[in-house]
C-alpha cells in the first residue's frame, strides 16, 4: 500500500469487501464499510429508495434504524454498489464507477501528498491526512467542511476566510431522496452576523443575532438549559461560525433541515431507540420571517392578533392589518425631530431586528452607543451585542426595523427605540408587551351579541352585514361554495382579498352557543395549518364567519373524487398527513389553550393554492385546562367512522379522541377510501377492519390509492399505515399523543410499536345519523340511542 502511495491509492467500496488504506487508532475495517475507531460511525454504500441509486455516506453504526449524517454523491447517485474510491497523489478522493466514470470528487484543488491515510474519526469526520502528520486537526481535506442536511457536534456553520470555505447545510430533497433540496441553513456574515433558513432564494426564518448566550431569535437554545449540550459562536480574523458541543459522551446530537423545511435538534434516546425532537423552528407565526412588516413586533404570547405596532407607531394599511395581514407594517406618528431633542425607549424582551445593515462596534459602551446613534438622524435604535456578564459591545441600526418579535419572562434582549421627544417623556423602563398598540377594527364594533358578550369573547374585526353583502355580491349563487345545514358558505372580496363568508341560517344546527364558541377558540389561535378566521358579522339576525379563502376547498373534494384524486401524487399526501398532525399538536400541546376538535374529518380539512392543510371548523371544538385529560357528554357530536369509541359509546372524551380521527384521516388518504362508519350490515369490514386484515397479513401495501402510481416510498407508505393503526386502537390508553404522532411521521428513523387491535365494529346501528357537510365547513349532530 505504501508503494502505491506515489501513484492512487484505490479502496473499493462494495456490499463484499472493504478495504482500508490504513489501520489506525481513528480507523478500522468491519464488515462492509469503513467505521471509526469506537465503532460511533460507519462508512459505506446505501440506497435510501426503491429505486437503483446509491450513495456513498456516513451513519451511526449503532443505531439500528440507518440514520445517515453525510453524503458524498449526493446529486450524483451511482447505479448500482460497485465503485472504487481512489485517493491520488494530488490529494483528491475521487469516487469512481465501474465504468471509469467520477461520481464525486473531494476537491479541485490538487496538493501532493506522500503517504495519505483514510480515517473516521469517532466524530463521524472523514479526515484525509499524511500518515506523520503529528498534528492531529492537521488534515489534508475533511467532510466536516463540506456539510450536507446535518450539523454533528464539533461541526462548524460558517466561513474560513483563509480558505474560502463557507459551511452550510441543505435539506435532503425527500426523506428517501438525499439529492440537494430545497431548503438551507446559513449564516450572514454582514453587519450582526445571524443565520437564515431560506426556501430557495426566499428567506422563511431568521434567527436572530448572537447575543453571547444563544441568538436572540431562539433563545431557549441556550448553553444554561440545553440538557448536556454547550453552543459556541466564534468570530475572528480567520473564522466566524456557530457549532455546538456534547457535554454527556454518551448523548448523540444532530441538528438538521428537513425536506419539508424545519430546522430540528434531535437527540437519541436509547431507552425508547428512538429519536427525539428537543427543539425546532418555525414554531408559531412569529417564527415567519417579517411577518409584521417594517416596526411591527410579532407577539405569540399575548391575545390575537400576534402583529403589534411599537409605540410611537400606527398601521400603514389600517384595512389589512385588521384582517391579521401586517406585511405592510407600522408607520411613525410623529417624524423624527433628529439631534438631542429625540429620546431613546428600552424595550425588553425582543428578539433583536434584522441585522445586516448594523453597525457593530464591540469596544463601544452603552452609553457611548447611544450618544453616536444620537448623533446620526438614520440610526433608529441600538442594542449591547453581548448581554453576559452585564453587557457589551455596540450594536446600531439605520432604516426600517424589521422581523422582530416579543418574548414572555425573561426572554429575548433589550433594544433602545428612538422616537421624538413629543411621543415620550424621559426615558422609561417599559415591557414589549406593554407598550405595542392593538389592532385598528375597521367596521362595527359591536359591544354586545346575544346579550351576553363577555369583554374578553372577542378580539377581531367585526364586520357590519352591508359590508359582507358587498363583497359576496348579495351572496349571489355565483359566489356560493356550498351549503348545508348550517347554512351556506360563499366567496368574496375585501379590500381586494379573498375571503369566505360562512353564513349560518336562523335554524342552523350551528346555533349561537356554537358560534360564540367557534368565535372565542379559532381568534385566538395562529398556526399555519389552521384556518385563519379573519373576521365576523353580527347583525340582527345574522351571524356570520369571515375567513381566509382556501383555493382548493376540502380535502374530501380531491381525496374522494375520481378525477381529481390523482392530483395528490404521495409526496402531497404525506404532506397533508403531516401538516394535520402539527395543526392537531399545536392545539393539543403547544397553543396556550388545550382545545379538542371534536370533529376532524376530511371535510374539515382545507386546502390552500400549495395544496398545504388547514384544520377548520371549530364549533364543536371544546376549551381544556392545561392539566385536564378528559371530559363527558351527554350529547356526542362529531361524525361516526372518525368518533373513536369511548366517545361515541359513553360521551367521553380527550385528546385521544382527536388521536383517533386523525388515524382514521391517515388510513383514508393513504387508501382513497373513506371509513363509511363503524356499522357494516352486511358484516363486511369497515375501513379500519379492512387494513387491520391486510396488515396482520403482510398485504398492508396492497390498499394504496392506485391513483398514486409507483413514486411513492414503501417504507414511508407503511409507517403512515402503521402510525394511523396505532392511532385508532381501541383503548384510548394505547393510542400515541400527537407529539408521538409527529416524531414517528417526521422521523425515518424513529422506532414503531406494533398496533393492537383498532375499533372498527359496533354493537348496534345509531338510530340518529344528521350530517350536514359543505366542502368548507361541516356541522354534524348524532344523538345515540
Amino acid at each position: 500500500m505504501r508503494a502505491l502511495a506515489k501513484h492512487t491509492i484505490l479502496l473499493l467500496l462494495t456490499l463484499l469487501s472493504f478495504f482500508s488504506i490504513a489501520k489506525s487508532k481513528d480507523s478500522s475495517s468491519l464488515g462492509t464499510g469503513l467505521v471509526s475507531a469506537g465503532e460511533v460511525f460507519e462508512l459505506g454504500f446505501f440506497n435510501p429508495g426503491r429505486h437503483s441509486r446509491w450513495y456513498l455516506g456516513i451513519w451511526y453504526m449503532k443505531i439500528k434504524e440507518r440514520t445517515v449524517v453525510w453524503v458524498a454523491n449526493r446529486d450524483n447517485p451511482l447505479p448500482n454498489n460497485s465503485a472504487s474510491l481512489k485517493i491520488g497523489y494530488d490529494g483528491i478522493l475521487s469516487l469512481v464507477d465501474e465504468s471509469g466514470k467520477v461520481s464525486w470528487m473531494s476537491s479541485n484543488q490538487s496538493q501532493f501528498v506522500k503517504n495519505p491515510i483514510l480515517q473516521l474519526l469517532d466524530s463521524g469526520n472523514l479526515v484525509l491526512k499524511e500518515a506523520n502528520e503529528t498534528n492531529p486537526n492537521e488534515f489534508l481535506w475533511q467532510s466536516f467542511d463540506y456539510p450536507t442536511h446535518t450539523l454533528l457536534p464539533e461541526m462548524k456553520l460558517g466561513r474560513n476566510s483563509n480558505t474560502g470555505l463557507d459551511r452550510y447545510i441543505t435539506s435532503w430533497k425527500t426523506p428517501q431522496d438525499p439529492s440537494t433540496g430545497d431548503y438551507s441553513f446559513k449564516l450572514d456574515y454582514r453587519g450582526f452576523p445571524e443565520a437564515f433558513l431560506r426556501q430557495r432564494q426566499s428567506v422563511k426564518y431568521r434567527s436572530g443575532p448572537w447575543n453571547g448566550l444563544s441568538f436572540s431569535g431562539a433563545p431557549e437554545m441556550n448553553t444554561a438549559s440545553s440538557n448536556g449540550i454547550g453552543f459556541n459562536f466564534v468570530v475572528n480574523n480567520e473564522e466566524m461560525y456557530y457549532s455546538f458541543s456534547e457535554t454527556n459522551p454518551a448523548l448523540y446530537s444532530r441538528l438538521i433541515v428537513s425536506p419539508s423545511g424545519n430546522i430540528q435538534r434531535l437527540t437519541w434516546i436509547e431507552s425508547r431507540k428512538t429519536w427525539s425532537q428537543c427543539w425546532y423552528l418555525p414554531r408559531d407565526p412569529c417564527d415567519t420571517y417579517r411577518e409584521c412588516g417594517p416596526y411591527g413586533v410579532c407577539d405569540a404570547n399575548d391575545a390575537l392578533p400576534v402583529c403589534k405596532c411599537m409605540r410611537g407607531f400606527r398601521p400603514k394599511n389600517p384595512s389589512a392589518w385588521s384582517l391579521r395581514d401586517g406585511t405592510e407594517g407600522c408607520e411613525r406618528q410623529t417624524e423624527l425631530e433628529c439631534g438631542s431633542k429625540d429620546k431613546f425607549m428600552k424595550v425588553e424582551n425582543l428578539k433583536l431586528p434584522e441585522s445586516g445593515g448594523a453597525m457593530v462596534d464591540m469596544e463601544m459602551s452603552l452609553e457611548e452607543c447611544e450618544v453616536k446613534c444620537l448623533g446620526n438622524c438614520s440610526c433608529s435604535g441600538f442594542s449591547s451585542a453581548r448581554i453576559e456578564k452585564g453587557g457589551s459591545g455596540c450594536v446600531m441600526w439605520f432604516g426600517k426595523l424589521m422581523d422582530m418579535r416579543s418574548y414572555a419572562g425573561d426572554s429575548g434582549q433589550e433594544f433602545y427605540l428612538r422616537l421624538p421627544a413629543s411621543e415620550l417623556g424621559p426615558l422609561e423602563r417599559i415591557r414589549s408587551q406593554d407598550f405595542l398598540l392593538n389592532s385598528v377594527l375597521v367596521s362595527s364594533k359591536k359591544e354586545h351579541y346575544s346579550g351576553d358578550r363577555s369583554n374578553d369573547d372577542l378580539e377581531l374585526p367585526l364586520f357590519d352585514f352591508t359590508s359582507i353583502a358587498a363583497a359576496t355580491e348579495n351572496f349571489s349563487d355565483e359566489n356560493k361554495l356550498g351549503q348545508g345545514g348550517f347554512g351556506c358558505v360563499y366567496k368574496g372580496f375585501v379590500e381586494g382579498q379573498e375571503i369566505a363568508v360562512k353564513r349560518l341560517s336562523k335554524n342552523s344546527g350551528q346555533g349561537t352557543k356554537e358560534f360564540k364558541n367557534e368565535v372565542k377558540l379559532i381568534a385566538r389561535l395562529q398556526h399555519r395549518n389552521l384556518v385563519r378566521l379573519l373576521g365576523c358579522c353580527v347583525d340582527a339576525d345574522e351571524k356570520m364567519l369571515i375567513y381566509e379563502y382556501m383555493e382548493n376547498k376540502s380535502l374530501d373534494s380531491f381525496l374522494f373524487d375520481k378525477a381529481k384524486r390523482y392530483l395528490l401524487d404521495w409526496q402531497k399526501r404525506f404532506n397533508i398527513i403531516c401538516g394535520i398532525a402539527r395543526g392537531l399538536l399545536y392545539l393539543h400541546q403547544d397553543s396556550r389553550f388545550r382545545i379538542i376538535h371534536r370533529d376532524l374529518k376530511a371535510s374539515n380539512i382545507l386546502l390552500d393554492g400549495e395544496l398545504d392543510p388547514k384544520i377548520s371548523d371549530f364549533g364543536m371544538a371544546r376549551l381544556f385546562g392545561q392539566d385536564q385529560t378528559e371530559a363527558n357528554t351527554k350529547k356526542v357530536v362529531g361524525t361516526y367512522g372518525y368518533m373513536s369509541p369511548e366517545y361515541a359509546m359513553d360521551g367521553l372524551f380527550s385528546i385521544k379522541s382527536d388521536v383517533f380521527s386523525f388515524g382514521v384521516l391517515v388510513l383514508e388518504i393513504v387508501s382513497g377510501q373513506k371509513n363509511r362508519g363503524f356499522y357494516y350490515s352486511n358484516n363486511e369490514l369497515n375501513l379500519l377492519g379492512h387494513f387491520w386484515e391486510l396488515w396482520n397479513g403482510g398485504r398492508a401495501l396492497d390498499i394504496i390509492d392506485s391513483s398514486v402510481g409507483d413514486s411513492f416510498s414503501e417504507s414511508e407508505v407503511l409507517r403512515c399505515m402503521q402510525v394511523g393503526l396505532l392511532c385508532v386502537q381501541e383503548r384510548a390508553e394505547d393510542r400515541p399523543t400527537m407529539s408521538s404522532v409527529v416524531l414517528m411521521l417526521c422521523s425515518e428513523t424513529a422506532s414503531l410499536p406494533q398496533p393492537k387491535k383498532p375499533s372498527f365494529c359496533l354493537a348496534r346501528k345509531p338510530e340518529t345519523d344528521e350530517s350536514s357537510t359543505v366542502n368548507q365547513v361541516t356541522i354534524t349532530t348524532l344523538d345515540p340511542r
